[in-house]
């Protein structure tokens, strides 16, 4: 398979519900918890991972792997959490020499997550009275 466009989608796709798959796995593990331990789970592993891969495909001098990133990094940690990202990005400003944007980007984005949840949970709530 080449790392033409429509095989970029397929193993896109196929990573991404294998990643909703181990996903709603941890869930149904963690049925009726009181903590959201799926979640923190997810993110962990996710995160875990998608550094691994990172190291593994994106280094320097590494030939390119195109439909092996996409699948891992864009489909399986997409499909498992979109934390994995964040994470990723973060630790590549650190890395890239940039620790003050680093820190930054991440208190930025704790400070804003979970108010814009709760905006979005009204306005829905708006919606529907």
């Amino acid at each position: 398979m080449s790392a033409g466009g429509g095989a970029i989608l397929a193993v896109v796709a196929a990573g991404g519900a294998l990643g909703a798959l181990a996903r709603y796995g941890l869930a149904i593990l963690t049925l009726g918890a009181a903590f959201p331990w799926a979640t923190l789970l997810a993110n962990i592993l996710g995160s875990f991972l998608i550094g691994w891969a990172g190291a593994a495909l994106l280094r320097e001098g590494a030939p390119p792997r195109p439909l092996a990133t996409a699948f891992v990094m864009a489909g399986f940690c997409g499909g498992f959490t979109t934390f994995s990202l964040f994470s990723l990005e973060a630790v590549s400003l650190w890395r890239d020499g940039a620790p003050e944007l680093a820190a930054l980007y991440v208190a930025v984005s704790l400070v804003t997550w979970l108010p814009a949840c709760a905006a979005g949970w009204r306005f829905g709530e708006a919606l529907r009275s």
